[in-house]
């Protein structure tokens, strides 16, 4: 299930979020080691958000990852952002693909939007397969333009359109 971060996410986010597999993957804003204080700036702040685009992953109401939508500005107004995390133990079991699928049908029905992009490394095939499974089409690669723990990654562009 995916729902809005709320008070008492923050033990469930800083266990699944504190590990090397998942933050080796993420954009740097993204901590490791991954503190309770991390969780729970980042739950304080969701909280006071008054957007609906970003949510938890949980399963039986505790959270296990997140996923969400960066709105963003000027030429790129209706092509929101996509990113997600989930606990490693998690991985390979269909959740994260269902996510992205909630989110992506969420946002059409919702936004005034024409597509969703979202960014892979290049090492991360899982994430690759995942937004493939949805249905974004890979529109190209940016040759080593990221620098992950002093490793230099070409980043993957992925999107995906409304229907028209």
């Amino acid at each position: 299930m995916i729902r809005h971060w709320k008070a008492d996410d923050e033990i469930d986010l800083q266990q699944h979020a504190n590990n090397y597999n998942v933050s080796k993957y993420l954009r740097d804003r993204f901590p490791y080691p991954y503190t309770m204080n991390d969780a729970l700036d980042w739950v304080n702040y969701m909280k006071g958000r008054k957007d609906d685009f970003n949510f938890a992953i949980t399963i039986n109401d505790k959270v296990i990852g997140g996923i969400g939508l960066e709105l963003r500005e000027d030429i790129y107004r209706k092509t929101p952002l996509l990113g997600y995390w989930l606990g490693e133990q998690f991985w390979g079991t269909g959740i994260m693909t269902e996510a992205v699928r909630l989110v992506a049908d969420y946002a059409f029905n919702n936004l005034d939007i024409m597509s969703i992009q979202a960014t892979v490394f290049s090492n991360n095939l899982k994430s690759m397969r995942v937004l493939e499974k949805v249905g974004f089409i890979k529109q190209g690669i940016l040759k080593q333009c990221i620098i992950k723990n002093n490793e230099v990654f070409d980043e993957h562009i992925y999107a995906v359109f409304r229907n028209l």
